[in-house]
């Protein structure tokens, strides 16, 4: 068959958020899938998920029912989803009870039953819930090879008629190698649900996908009053970026670290402020986004630790207002649930607050809140977790600034403790330094990406008015450890040569 002449797989959409992109593109029509994972997986509730953003009256749904609890109370449990609409009941899809004829005949009626009824509806769509228990009635007096047959004559027959096929089963892992079922079925969907300390993380693999490329590996998804919401793992960060980095420079609305910084963050970069509790990351990441949206630029903060109510407060002590913007229209503070996140359904929160709002300017406060926020199977792959995160934020546009707490030592000079430095295009580091029996706050650029940046160790003060920069440290070896001493070595006083700090505002 030449290229021309290939045919040409129609895609549905599944009605779950994110599934299409794990699938490749949608469900393939026509196709025969299997629905497995062990009981409370949500099997069933995927199933009348995609049922019900499908099925119409020339195109309807048969629902075979088999031994598995009776439609009715499925059917009031389902309607708790707003995905549910009670007009298509009966008139696009209707549901058929096979328990009887599964109790009393063999495979042969079974199947001559779904038959008769396929071809007097030509339904668009057919689920078989539980086919486990045909399996299991079937093995108690059949071979396998006349197990088999009746599967591949099910799937014959469902195909013939053009019907997109579901059969939901709860298998354990080791079925998967040498049951028939799997090996006739065009697509396999495995539910599970894992519980990781106090946390439940509910994950989706699409193990085979017959004329597509779907996304490997395991997606976390989430089940809610809107159903099934699905997060691929590889959720911005494939195809092309949507917009190149630009060339401006971006304001922190404090002139002498924005010189410090080569003239403020390159638009697009992913800043890294680091330092120990009380340090003003907080404050920083603040005045960065009431400095864009004074330039216009919508803003969020998408916070891990502090409620948005907390938030806005402790700005509004430092004369900065939160609230009027976000009236506006023009700022979010995102509060993230915290306890039992996956990285993909953080991502896809952030993304779609980002597009939403068309938003330039990003601050994540902080990532040591993010990763206790996660659940514990996604803490062991921190450093993974934030190079996807980030990864995908820069590649939308949006410039992050990204706090993280450092625990000092007055010994050495860390950044962070997941050694994550290569992950942010620019790096400021906050620290406190004992001079003279005080204990001063400094700031220094440690890296900048894509410009240079100046190499000054400079003084600064956390006052009402917010950050104040001094001069130069200077006169001092060791402001890295924390704890300096004088360039000579002499026993003299050491005369102070920080010049007293002006207001920047």
């Amino acid at each position: 068959m030449s290229g021309q002449d290939k045919v040409s797989i129609r895609t549905l959409p599944t009605g779950v958020p994110g599934l299409d992109e794990i699938l490749g593109g949608g469900l393939p029509e026509f196709s025969f899938n299997i629905i497995a994972g062990a009981p409370g997986g949500g099997k069933t509730t995927l199933a009348h998920q995609i049922m019900f953003a499908n099925v119409t009256p020339e195109r309807p749904a048969l629902y075979f029912t088999v031994l598995g609890e009776p439609a009715i109370k499925m059917l009031r449990y389902q309607q708790q989803f707003r995905f549910f609409d009670q007009s298509k009941l009966n008139t696009s899809i209707r549901f058929i009870n096979l328990s009887q004829v599964v109790l009393d005949h063999d495979l042969d009626a079974v199947l001559e039953e779904i038959v008769k009824e396929v071809e007097a509806a030509s339904p668009g769509f057919v689920v078989v819930d539980s086919f486990r228990t045909v399996v299991r009635k079937a093995q108690s007096g059949t071979s396998d090879f006349q197990l088999q047959g009746f599967i591949q004559r099910l799937a014959l027959h469902l195909t013939s008629w053009q019907a997109t096929t579901f059969l939901i089963g709860e298998y354990e892992e080791e079925e998967v190698r040498d049951n028939p079922v799997f090996t006739v079925a065009d697509g396999l969907f495995w539910l599970s649900q894992q519980v990781e300390r106090n946390s439940i993380v509910r994950k989706l693999q699409i193990r085979k996908s017959r004329g597509q490329a779907s996304v490997p590996g395991l997606h976390t998804f989430r089940i809610t009053g809107e159903g099934l919401q699905a997060f691929p793992r590889t959720f911005g960060l494939t195809g092309r970026e949507e917009k190149a980095r630009g060339q401006r420079r971006l304001s922190l609305g404090i002139p002498e670290l924005d010189e410090m910084l080569g003239g403020g963050i390159p638009e697009g970069d992913s800043l890294l402020v680091a330092g120990s509790t009380g340090t003003g990351k907080s404050l920083l990441g603040t005045k960065f986004i009431v400095e864009g949206i004074r330039q216009g630029e919508p803003g969020i903060v998408a916070m891990f630790e502090e409620r948005p109510e907390e938030y806005a407060e402790r700005a509004a002590s430092f004369g900065l207002d939160l609230d009027t913007p976000q009236k506006e229209g023009i700022l979010k503070l995102l509060y993230i649930r915290p306890l039992d996140l996956s990285v993909d359904e953080t991502v896809r929160e952030i993304i779609d607050a980002v597009r939403e709002m068309g938003a330039k300017r990003l601050v994540i406060d902080s990532l040591a809140g993010f990763e206790m926020a996660l659940a514990p199977g996604f803490r062991t792959d921190f450093r993974e977790s934030l190079y996807r995160m980030i990864g995908a934020l820069t590649r939308i546009g949006v410039t992050v600034l990204s706090t993280v707490e450092v625990q000092e030592t007055f010994t050495e000079f860390t950044l962070s403790a997941y050694a994550i430095s290569f992950l942010s295009d620019d790096i400021l580091r906050l620290r406190f330094v004992s001079i003279n029996g005080q204990l001063r706050k400094m700031v220094v650029v440690i890296k900048m990406r894509r410009s240079a940046h100046s190499i000054d160790m400079r003084e600064f003060q956390i006052t009402a008015e917010g950050f104040v920069i001094g001069e130069r440290l200077r006169g001092y070896r060791g402001l890295t450890t924390g704890v300096p001493g004088p360039w000579n070595d002499g026993h003299g006083e050491i005369h102070e040569s920080v010049d007293e700090p002006e207001s920047n505002q």
